[in-house]
């Protein structure tokens, strides 16, 4: 392995874990209906666990509600309860063959909990980058080790790693900015 494959590993690791970040703060409310909420909830189809947008037509009825059409008739009641058990704070109703799930507005409170939400999100991310830009430096450390690249050579690659851990934690510190003032938007 080289110093560009452990670099490049990095990158692609580091990358990675701004996606989960990403993926993780869609799953934080912000007082707007989306269909990004129910992304997550299961639904027990034929006895196996399956996403709710395989089973249903996720839509916005207006800006605070959430439309649900499930494929199959008898399934409503099933995603009900799930969307109802995914503890999301959400409480669907049907009408007819159509689930409607109203997005309660956010308290001042329940905001300022969303942020630390977020902020503990973002700091887990940190620590993932933190963790990968050790273990590239480790490889790099091994390498020097074993005379397969010199010792400058191991320090340019360092530099290189920190410089993509530290951009790596801008980008975080930027997406969870963004996230905090759209929570604490009214």
């Amino acid at each position: 392995m080289s110093t560009a494959d452990i670099k490049k590993n990095a990158q692609d690791k580091m990358a990675k874990s701004l996606e989960t970040l990403k993926a993780d703060l869609a799953k934080v409310r912000t007082g707007r209906a989306h269909t990004g909420i129910l992304d997550h909830v299961m639904v027990e189809y034929y006895g196996n666990p399956t996403p709710l947008s395989q089973v249903a037509n996720l839509t916005l009825v207006d800006a605070r509600t959430i439309g649900v059409q499930p494929f199959e008739k008898k399934m409503a009641s099933t995603i009900e309860k799930a969307i109802r058990d995914a503890d999301l704070g959400l409480n669907p109703s049907s009408q007819g063959d159509q689930i409607r799930v109203p997005t309660p507005p956010l308290t001042e409170e329940r905001r300022k909990e969303m942020v630390k939400l977020c902020k503990s999100e973002a700091e887990d991310a940190k620590i993932a980058v933190r963790n990968i830009r050790r273990d590239a430096n480790e490889q790099l450390k091994k390498l020097t080790k074993d005379k397969a690249i010199s010792e400058d050579d191991e320090r340019r690659a360092s530099d290189d790693v920190q410089k993509l851990t530290d951009k790596a934690i801008v980008d975080i510190d930027k997406i969870v900015a963004e996230k905090e003032k759209e929570v604490l938007t009214v």
